[in-house]
């Protein structure tokens, strides 16, 4: 919540009040050669009264020791009281090697940035992993570590080799520190994202939470895993509880705004992302979420159009521009815009490890030029089939190979993917992620002729949160063969009836 305030002249009272604390330290830090300068002064928020202030000039070796005495003075000002469990962790040093340290702190701020691209999260895993061999008994680091493979195996790449990096990293900071938060943290992430074991996530959640109980990332990991369990109301309250704690935290408040989106609250989701770009304005999930949100409320794609604009010329990390510009002009249905737009990127992957040739594919069958379709799919078929080789129970992989076999005309085929896929990711075991795989097949059964399965899907998926919405299969060129089937129709309007 504090880095937007990083290097501009802001009113502290107004900080105070946006932050909901009492008081503000205030400062800087250089490190010249071997050495560290940190200036900083602690300022009442309500009055601008400053309190306390000191100069340091150290050894890079002794900034553990400015640390503690930076917390012990601020204690004291503050007339604070602490727990024995508290005073210990001020003065336990996480590492006696300053460069172990400065390594872990810059992948500590790569990972948390509001928008967790792939080079990112590489960059992070390299520093933290630097950390860890400059100094193999810090325990925080194999903590982060253990985190950033978690997110990779979650979201990058599913595989059993970075799944055992995993739990190898969680493992070790355990043992080097059983009673470290961080390290309870990131072995209940690892069960969350890499084993999907709820409850053991969250009993090591749990005892993280004793230690850390004002920490936000707590009760957001909390929340990630009640909404996977349906327990929408419950996981609502701990983002919203992360929210209060990191009022500025782009990554939280977009986590909360999802919630709302997932639920159907589309005017108080739109609000919250709209917190998240002030709170990080260069940050482009956000944009991204509040353009689909209005998308999928409205059917209103000038706000995609709107946020589009304001990204940078050349900024396209992972592709997620190139792929977002895609998605607007084949929602437009300018088709041969889209073609041209794919050919021209460099990036061959998009979205989940979606390949371009999928895409081409898929752009092709929108215009009803199935004479080209088919060779684009056939170049995507075996892309897809080795990802699955490598992480063979990973469902989207599944619906990816289900799509591209539909294409291919192999109906069989392409509906046993899409069924795979839904046994992998059913509803009942994550209502974040299951409703969008069941959309899945039925854009598969779609694609297949098979429109009573579909429509059947579709029934469901509108009362479903994070289901399909009514605008979304208005414009989407997805649902096209379902369009001259009436019932298609009834249903958009019965379900826009009852909105």
């Amino acid at each position: 919540s504090v880095m937007p305030y990083r290097g501009k002249a802001s009113n502290l009272r107004e900080i105070g009040k946006t932050l909901g604390v009492g008081a503000i330290l205030e400062g800087s830090v250089r490190r010249i050669g071997n050495r560290v300068r940190v200036n900083v002064q602690l300022i009442n928020a309500d009055t601008d009264e400053h309190m306390w202030a000191e100069d340091y000039d150290r050894d890079l070796t002794d900034v553990f020791a400015i640390q503690t005495d930076l917390a012990q003075q601020i204690v004291r000002e503050l007339q604070a009281k602490l727990s024995p469990m508290e005073k210990a962790q001020i003065e336990r040093r996480p590492t006696e090697n300053g460069e172990a340290y400065l390594a872990f702190m810059q992948g500590h701020e790569m990972f948390y940035r509001a928008d967790k691209f792939r080079s990112n999260t590489e960059k992070a895993e390299q520093l933290f992993e630097k950390a860890t061999k400059l100094d193999p008994n810090f325990a925080g680091a194999f903590a982060a570590l253990a985190w950033v493979h978690d997110w990779n195996y979650h979201d990058f790449d599913p595989t059993p080799a970075r799944k055992e990096k995993a739990r190898a990293a969680a493992v070790e900071a355990l043992r080097l520190q059983p009673n470290l938060p961080e390290a309870h943290l990131a072995m209940g992430f690892y069960y969350y994202y890499c084993e999907r074991d709820y409850q053991a996530a969250l009993d090591e959640f749990a005892i993280a939470k004793l230690s850390l109980p004002n920490s936000p990332e707590v009760y957001m990991a909390i929340g990630a895993i009640e909404r996977r369990q349906g327990k929408w109301k419950e996981s609502t309250a701990n983002l919203q509880k992360a929210a209060s704690l990191s009022p500025k935290d782009a990554w939280v408040l977009q986590n909360l705004a999802d919630n709302y989106y997932a639920t159907r609250s589309f005017e108080a989701a739109d609000k919250i992302f709209d917190r998240a770009i002030e709170a990080a304005p260069g940050s482009f999930g956000a944009r991204a979420q509040k353009a689909n949100l209005a998308i999928d409320w409205k059917g209103d794609l000038g706000e995609m159009e709107r946020q589009l604009a304001q990204v940078p010329t050349g900024f396209d990390p992972d592709g997620l521009i190139t792929y977002a510009r895609l998605q607007l002009l084949i929602l437009q249905r300018k088709f041969p815009d889209a073609l041209a737009l794919l050919k021209q990127s460099p990036q061959d992957l998009y979205h989940k490890n979606k390949p371009k040739d999928l895409f081409e594919g898929a752009i092709y069958t929108y215009s009803n030029n199935k004479e080209k379709a088919r060779p684009a799919f056939e170049r995507a078929r075996p892309i897809v089939e080795k990802a699955l080789l490598e992480s063979s129970d990973d469902a989207s992989r599944h619906v990816t190979l289900g799509l591209i076999l539909a294409g291919l005309g192999e109906k069989d085929a392409a509906i046993a993917e899409g069924k795979r896929a839904v046994e992998l990711l059913p509803e009942s075991q994550d209502a974040l992620e299951g409703p969008k795989t069941a959309v899945a097949l039925a854009q598969i059964y779609a694609w297949t002729g098979e429109n009573d399965q579909a429509l059947q899907l579709l029934e469901r998926s509108l009362s479903t949160p994070n289901g399909v919405t009514v605008p979304s299969l208005r414009l989407d060129p997805i649902w096209d063969p379902l369009r001259s089937d009436p019932r298609f129709q009834a249903l958009i309007d019965r379900h826009e009836a009852r909105a």
